[in-house]
């Protein structure tokens, strides 16, 4: 433990590391870790979608041509994929285009800003995904950070805050969670849907984004939010959405949500208003490409082998560089996208800044805390899918040498 050395032991760590540290810096590195991107060897995998159909291949099951205007909640098959996916009815299924975060934006418009008076606030899990608070602070709702635990949201806090009337919904990733990679307990599910907020618009938006990336085992089975809200009698609480941006090409996928009849009528109006419809035809190359659900896990097991490794050189290189010496801690998902990893109070920032002036380019220092504002600025979240893996392994190892480094600065000047 780095906290029981002597100032003489630490300043001969510092000197040595600060060599190491000069040597990653002159070796030319330059690699963007800052964002959760598909690597090259994962999108290879959907090439296929290409030729998914041939050009007379453009009608839907139920003869819909999806060359044209129309159908604004999605083709009947992709409405089944999805809702065998995410355990819903296909009648509870709205589809959208290639970004579940623009139904989640539309979602936040519609349900809780259109037709409200005063202030909203949001509930926002955090550490928590940077894109689902960027929405929020957008569209001037106020956020209010709550504990994760390794169960999910601290359900006492959330129980404390839903008092106030103007808090209006809370954001949720109940499936390796985006950073830490945790998986929400059925407790905790069952405490979600049992809520009783002041506010009668509030809204659970529920993103399941990575609910069929495991790269270890089976996709973990957590209770269904919209059968739990509707079995407490808050059947309109729970928005539920998912989409293939990790799963086909992120940039030309399909999403969805779920939700209650009534809140689909509603969001169905709002959308009617920006678009005639959305893009059939690659719903359609979607279904010819998967087939069903079972198709969608066949394939993520693909994905899987490829992401194993890549977890399997962030992991190791973190135990093996600094485990024991008490100047970081982490969490080893089994599927997602990321490492959350947490150095000493007050390092974070520095680590990041370290990392960048040595050609490495990790995701801003507080970008999982709502404004950004890490209280401890600890945490860092490391994004290990785009890289090679000869580029990934020297990348943490150059991230390891900057944990020290900045520790040891810490510890010095203490």
């Amino acid at each position: 433990m780095y906290t029981d050395l002597s100032k003489e032991s630490l300043q001969k760590l510092y000197r040595h590391c600060k060599d190491e540290y000069g040597q990653y810096k002159a070796g030319g590195l330059a690699l963007d870790m800052s964002r959760g991107k598909p690597g090259a060897d994962q999108l290879d995998l959907s090439m296929a979608l290409f030729n998914a159909l041939d050009p007379s291949d453009y009608k839907a099951g139920d003869g819909t041509d999806c060359r044209n205007y129309g159908g604004i909640d999605g083709i009947p098959e992709m409405k089944k994929l999805f809702a065998d996916l995410m355990e819903v009815r296909p009648e509870e299924v709205l589809v959208g285009a290639n970004a579940s975060l623009a139904l989640m934006y539309e979602s936040v418009v519609a349900y809780i800003l259109r037709g409200s008076k005063g202030k909203r606030k949001f509930l926002c899990p955090s550490p928590g995904y940077d894109r689902h608070f960027a929405i929020t602070e957008y569209l001037g709702v106020e956020m209010i950070p709550i504990a994760m635990t390794p169960s999910g949201p601290n359900m006492d806090e959330v129980r404390k805050y839903i008092a106030d009337p103007a808090v209006a919904g809370m954001w949720c990733v109940p499936v390796f969670s985006n950073p830490q990679g945790v998986v929400y307990s059925d407790e905790v599910i069952r405490e979600i849907a049992a809520l009783k907020p002041a506010a009668e618009d509030f809204r659970i938006l529920w993103d399941n984004a990575y609910i069929v990336h495991s790269f270890e085992g089976a996709p973990p089975k957590v209770l269904n939010l919209l059968r739990e809200c509707e079995a407490q009698g808050n059947g309109d609480m729970a928005l539920m959405f998912t989409s293939f941006s990790k799963i086909s090409f992120p940039g030309a996928g399909v999403s969805a949500m779920a939700a209650s009849p009534s809140n689909l009528a509603k969001m169905r109006n709002h959308l009617s208003v920006q678009t005639i419809g959305p893009d059939k035809l690659n719903q359609l190359r979607h279904v010819r490409f998967f087939k069903d659900a079972q198709g969608v896990l066949e394939h993520m097991k693909k994905h899987g082998e490829v992401l194993r490794p890549k977890f399997n050189i962030v992991l190791d290189t973190l135990d093996t560089k600094l485990k024991g010496k008490g100047i970081g801690t982490w969490l080893k998902p089994k599927g997602g996208y990321f490492v959350a990893f947490d150095s000493l109070p007050g390092c974070a920032k520095r680590i990041v800044k370290l990392c960048a002036e040595a050609g490495l380019i990790l995701t801003t220092a507080g970008a999982a805390y709502p404004h950004g504002n890490d209280p401890q600025d600890s945490n860092i979240r490391i994004a290990p899918t785009f890289p090679s893996l000869k580029q990934l392994k020297q990348a943490m190892e150059l991230f390891c040498v900057a944990v020290e480094l900045a520790a040891l600065e810490k510890l010095l000047n203490e």
